[in-house]
């Protein structure tokens, strides 16, 4: 479920305001992509972070970990909250990035598909110099498409051998037309 922006920045300070508003639609259109993976980095090791705030003083609570400084405060849940504050700020940027590979892959196919057809093109309409020479006429130009060469005593075999597989299969059962 999304949170609202302001309710976001309450459960953060300063400098991660900073950084999670950058994760926001218009900044986040702007950056570039190695900017983009530089955010996610940080965004990753502040959630970390959270996380294992968040785990110790769950620990705490049940009594299987000794506390912390003073510097933690508040509880599990709020570190849970500031957890998935990152944690969403990450899913925007991943989107980001995302929609920036597509781009760039569309743009690549694009690309070659463009030199694809200049290849092609450059194939289909050249043609073979032949120099001039004396007495020799003009030069033939084979011909691309293949050629089938079947014996003639070969066509119509397969369907000659079944015509003649069923007369066989009916005589025995005494059929006749």
């Amino acid at each position: 479920m999304s949170v609202p922006c302001k309710s976001e920045l309450n459960l953060l300070n300063h400098d991660e305001r900073d950084v999670v508003m950058n994760t926001h639609h218009p900044m986040v259109g702007e950056m570039e992509r190695d900017g983009l993976e530089r955010l996610r980095a940080h965004l990753r090791d502040l959630r970390d972070r959270e996380r294992t705030l968040s785990r110790h003083r769950r620990r705490e609570t049940k009594g299987t970990a000794d506390p912390r400084g003073k510097s933690f405060s508040g509880t599990a849940e709020h570190a849970n909250r500031r957890q998935s504050v990152f944690t969403a700020a990450i899913k925007r940027i991943k989107n980001e990035l995302r929609r920036i590979r597509k781009f760039e892959a569309r743009r690549e196919l694009g690309e070659a598909a463009r030199r694809a057809l200049a290849l092609r093109r450059a194939r289909q309409f050249s043609r073979p110099q032949a120099p001039p020479t004396s007495h020799d006429g003009m030069r033939s130009i084979p011909s691309r498409r293949r050629i089938y060469k079947l014996p003639r005593e070969k066509i119509g075999r397969v369907s000659q051998a079944n015509k003649r597989s069923q007369a066989r299969r009916d005589s025995k059962r005494g059929r006749s037309h």
